[in-house]
């Protein structure tokens, strides 16, 4: 919405513009009002009653303590001049800290001049002009109280200013939370705005599918793509009925549906969709949206094990981007980067590694405006390809850089706790298993407080750091890691998974040098029977757990216990879990990383 500074708002933008609309703000980022727009009531003497004739008292601000009593707030005229203050000193470029004070006072005089304790949009709105400076300031703890009693004040059934405002404040929490790494609760405030715009507009609304989408996308963030896919879905349905054919509004749902199909491993549909979003972008004229589309195209393809096409796709691709933004543009250095990919997969190393000193370029001489993050970005592309071709020690380094460049911008925890968890596996690779394990225990600590300690990945990273610290002969703590992860895996992935079933063999190998056979014993039994059952002897693994619980039952004198225990009730009876990719065994204590 118009007036507000999001709180995404880059740190070198240009000074920001915060004005005092006439209804109740959100972030500038989002779809125009998603509610109709009628004013609300200028002045707290003009509240309504509420509808059932009880007092909604205002929740307690979390600036009290930041002013002492003065009388002077309690005149109803100060608040709107202290935000129209905070305003021009914004517009004047004097900086936001003169114009966050004239905010505060002005919350608070419109807090101590409601009438009668009745929901004051005054309130609600400086609440929100406050917060958004907050966030410009880069002090996002700060502004989260803020913003939660901004969407206290607020009485829906009272009308759509009502709900905009609580609406415009959940999103806005929303944002303030994804800015600080924490994505569940993030979610959690978008959907319940979701769901205030839709009982105000109903499900159809234009303004519905553009929130939709939006969360839409912070779902993908997330990687919970059947929420993610059902919410495109609906976008794409509203649009349909609000939109011209091949508007760039189905464009941009397109696009963002082949991302989730692709995510799921749909690449036939993601391809469908990907070539309706290009049909409509060329309809439109839109150049470099359709090179943009023409990679993802490639990467589908080279994921279909279709080379040909993909690299004519990234070619295509390639001669746009040069002919229109310059040949040093980091979109030119990301097309490098899906050719180095390519001619990697296809053993051209050659040429994969010419392309990637070609991307690292242009990232040590970036053009004006390319941002941290997308050179963090394709640095830690590039390392990928280095670590696939057996060079850990140029890999390192540049994960190395990409974490620095990352260190100090704001929402990118869970982006560096990818990095630092990507770094532990490169330590772990040489050797070097005291960096390894203190690289996963810091990705652990980042990922526990943005709320993500119950993804797969996160019960990965445990078995990860486990196996580093069996490496250190701390038999203890990978146990507590073992046991953390295998509850993890089994709840995201099942216990039929083969990360779940990598970190059951780690955990009986754990045990039987703790010495807890038995324990050792009914893990493998379990595992045996589930492999047999479910999954096939065919797999190598299943002679190598054959022959370690052999060994176990002769070392405990006793034979195999065919009709073992089922895995719900021999581990965690609440738990499912985990996820891996390789089995690289260590020979006689059977750990897998």
């Amino acid at each position: 919405m118009p007036g507000l500074v999001s709180v995404k708002t880059p740190p070198d933008a240009p000074p920001l513009r915060i004005s005092v609309p006439e209804t109740p703000p959100a972030t500038n980022h989002r779809p125009p009002s998603p509610l109709s727009k009628k004013q609300p009531s200028p002045s707290p003497s003009r509240s309504k009653p509420s509808p059932n004739g009880k007092k909604k008292l205002q929740p307690e601000s979390p600036t009290s303590a930041q002013f002492p009593p003065d009388s002077s707030l309690d005149n109803p005229d100060l608040g709107p001049f202290l935000l129209k203050l905070a305003r021009d000193t914004i517009a004047s470029g004097d900086g936001p800290n003169k114009a966050l004070d004239y905010a505060i006072r002005a919350s608070k005089s419109f807090e101590r001049c409601a009438v009668d304790g009745e929901p004051s949009l005054d309130l609600a709105m400086s609440l929100h002009v406050l917060a958004a400076i907050y966030c410009s300031l880069g002090r996002f703890e700060e502004a989260v109280p803020v913003l939660e009693q901004a969407i206290q004040v607020p009485e829906i059934g009272r009308g759509p200013d009502h709900a905009l405002a609580a609406f415009s404040g959940h999103m806005q929490l929303g944002d303030t939370y994804s800015m600080l790494g924490q994505i569940e609760r993030s979610i959690g405030c978008y959907e319940e705005g979701l769901k205030i715009q839709i009982e105000a507009l109903g499900e159809t609304d234009p303004r519905v599918g553009e929130t939709c989408r939006y969360l839409s996308e912070a779902h993908v963030q997330a990687m919970q793509f059947d929420r993610a896919e059902q919410l495109c879905k609906k976008t794409l349905e509203i649009h349909h009925a609000h939109s011209e054919p091949a508007s760039l509004e189905e464009a941009a749902d397109r696009r963002l549906m082949a991302l989730i199909c692709e995510a799921k491993g749909d690449y036939e549909s993601a391809l469908e969709h990907l070539v309706l979003a290009s049909m409509a972008m060329i309809a439109n004229g839109q150049d470099s949206e359709v090179a943009a589309i023409d990679v993802s195209i490639g990467n589908i393809y080279m994921s279909l094990c279709r080379f040909d096409e993909a690299v004519f796709s990234y070619q295509k691709a390639l001669t746009v981007f040069k002919a229109s933004k310059g040949d040093n543009h980091p979109l030119v250095a990301s097309v490098f980067i899906r050719l180095a990919d390519l001619y990697h997969r296809t053993g051209k190393l050659r040429e994969s590694k010419s392309y990637c000193e070609n991307a690292m370029r242009i990232f040590s001489k970036p053009v004006p405006g390319t941002s941290p993050e997308e050179i963090a970005g394709g640095l830690t592309e590039i390392s990928a390809i280095y670590e696939s071709v057996d060079e850990p020690e140029e890999a390192l380094k540049l994960l190395q850089k990409a974490m620095k460049m990352l260190e100090d911008k704001p929402g990118q925890q869970s982006t560096i706790a990818g990095i630092e968890a990507r770094m532990g596996v490169m330590f772990y690779m040489v050797g070097r298993y005291e960096d390894a394990r203190n690289a996963f225990e810091s990705a652990i600590s980042k990922l526990r407080a943005t709320g993500e300690r119950k993804s797969a990945f996160f019960g990965v990273v445990l078995n990860q750091m486990g196996l580093a610290c069996v490496q250190l002969f701390k038999i203890d703590e990978a146990a507590e890691l073992f046991e953390e992860a295998r509850g993890i895996l089994e709840q995201e992935c099942g216990n039929c998974h083969q990360d779940t079933i990598g970190v059951y063999s780690n955990l009986a190998a754990t045990y039987d040098a703790m010495g807890r056979v038995d324990d050792a014993i009914e893990i493998l039994e379990s595992v045996l029977k589930l492999r047999e059952e479910k999954l096939g002897i065919a797999n190598p693994d299943f002679e190598d757990e054959k022959r370690r619980l052999a060994e176990l039952l002769k070392e405990a004198g006793r034979t195999r216990n065919r009709k073992a225990k089922s895995l719900e009730n021999l581990i965690d009876p609440n738990s499912r879990k985990t996820k891996k990719e390789t089995t690289k065994k260590w020979s006689g204590l059977g750990f897998r990383i």
